[in-house]
């Protein structure tokens, strides 16, 4: 099979007429899809590759759009943003297939081939050909492309342009569950997101390892986070609150407290669990003061329903909304004030408490998370390190608390009884848990 022979039948055959505008587009798409799925399947990457330049890049190389038949097809429907959505899912194609196969090489090069693209020096004479070149030109300043370019990430460390780039994962949660993108891509982007997501959790485990043992290299494994060496004794603090009352456990106890409760009263019960261990009370009761009013006003005409799995993950989603975004714009009121006063950390446990309670809102949590860097990416690191300490705190916890990796507390050395804990006396073990509770 080759482009030249998908073309011809593209070419030849009388598919098309007699149907209306939309189903005839949708034909061509099919077709061509069909053909790349072929193409990914049977041909090595670097062919694949050269004979998708020549569908989509070589007709401006010749000046001939007559030459891609199905390229000609898409142009003469006239719609730049249906264009937009076949040239991103045909390039999803492949990158699914060489993501699967770990072929990141070809990936970054099928990216790159749209900033090489052929200049005009000669003139077209088809009006078609330059309204093909203006399409393409501007799919590469496009938000699309910016979409597509997230895709670039390889295992190897590359360089960081913005501070936002360091958490490209959350965005690729948003566009996984957006229904409007292609579905090739929402699956490329679920899997490259839990590839990034693994490939944190490994890094965090095995730094931690490495930098409590003497014998280990220093640069053996880097520190996945932005706190230096401070992130040992950060883990510490966070895994010395696990116990027989830790958060997985009290999350427990509470829904089968709750079980039969009506939505009213469980609006009511919720705030005295989320809020149940945080040491500042005056922190405690400001907010939970705030966030019981904007609960018991949410949706009253269902509190006297009983609850259950649909209404409890309906319920946390807007308490995640409460507290990050509540309309996908700008930050909350809640996630402003706790970090404007310096409590990244008690705002994050919040949050893992409602993942506790409800794994299956996760996915919403993490798109809201996305919201918030796509809200604060237009300003400098400094500008909105509170924000930044916020998402690297999220990520060390998460890591710890809702990963299959467990960590624990060892004590090496004897500590004056009359003191406070000192976690400079304790080691910080991980390691994979028999049961893969996860929290996904």
């Amino acid at each position: 099979m080759t482009t030249n022979s998908f073309l011809s039948i593209i070419e030849n055959q009388d598919t098309f007429t007699g149907k209306s505008s939309e189903s005839s587009l949708q034909a061509v798409q099919e077709s061509l899809y069909s053909f790349l799925m072929q193409l990914v399947s049977i041909y090595p990457p670097d062919e694949a590759l050269i004979e998708f330049k020549q569908l989509f890049i070589k007709c401006l190389e010749h000046g001939d759009l007559c030459a891609v038949p199905v390229i000609q097809k898409i142009v003469e429907f006239n719609n730049q943003e249906e264009f937009y959505y076949t040239l991103k899912r045909s390039c999803y194609i492949l990158i699914n297939n060489w993501a699967t196969r770990r072929k990141y090489k070809y990936i970054q090069e099928l990216i790159d081939l749209f900033t090489e693209l052929p200049v005009n020096n000669i003139g077209y004479n088809s009006q078609e050909l330059i309204t093909y070149q203006i399409w393409l030109e501007n799919f590469v300043h496009s938000q699309d492309y910016e979409e597509l370019k997230k895709f670039t990430y390889t295992n190897t460390t590359r360089s960081k342009e913005h501070w936002s780039d360091r958490y490209t994962n959350y965005l690729l949660v948003a566009q996984s569950l957006d229904p409007d993108k292609p579905k090739e891509q929402q699956e490329a982007a679920h899997k490259l997101f839990k590839q990034m997501k693994d490939k944190y959790k490994f890094e965090l485990a095995m730094y931690i390892a490495r930098s409590q043992s003497a014998a280990s290299s220093p640069t053996r494994y880097k520190n996945p986070s932005i706190f230096g060496d401070e992130v040992l004794r950060l883990i510490k603090m966070i895994v010395v609150k696990k116990g027989q009352f830790s958060y997985e456990n009290v999350a427990h106890i509470f829904l089968k407290q709750t079980e039969d409760q009506t939505i009213k009263q469980f609006k009511k019960s919720v705030k005295t669990y989320l809020f149940f261990s945080v040491t500042n009370q005056a922190i405690a009761e400001m907010l939970g003061k705030i966030l019981t009013e904007k609960l018991l006003s949410w949706k009253i005409e269902k509190d006297n329903l009983t609850l259950n799995k649909d209404l409890l993950l309906r319920i946390c989603k807007q308490l995640i909304n409460f507290l990050t975004t509540e309309n996908r714009q700008e930050p909350s009121e809640l996630f402003t004030l706790l970090l404007s006063h310096g409590h990244p950390l008690t705002l994050v446990i919040l949050l893992l408490k409602i993942i506790y309670i409800c794994n299956n809102a996760r996915s919403h949590l993490e798109s809201r998370i996305a919201d918030l860097i796509n809200f604060y990416k237009d300003k400098s690191e400094d500008e909105c390190q509170w924000v930044i300490n916020f998402i690297e705190f999220y990520n060390i916890t998460f890591a710890i608390y809702a990963e299959d990796v467990e960590y624990n507390l060892l004590k090496m050395a004897e500590a004056d009884s009359n003191s406070q804990m000192n976690l400079d006396t304790y080691r910080v073990f991980s390691q994979v848990k028999a049961d893969r509770n996860k929290l996904d």
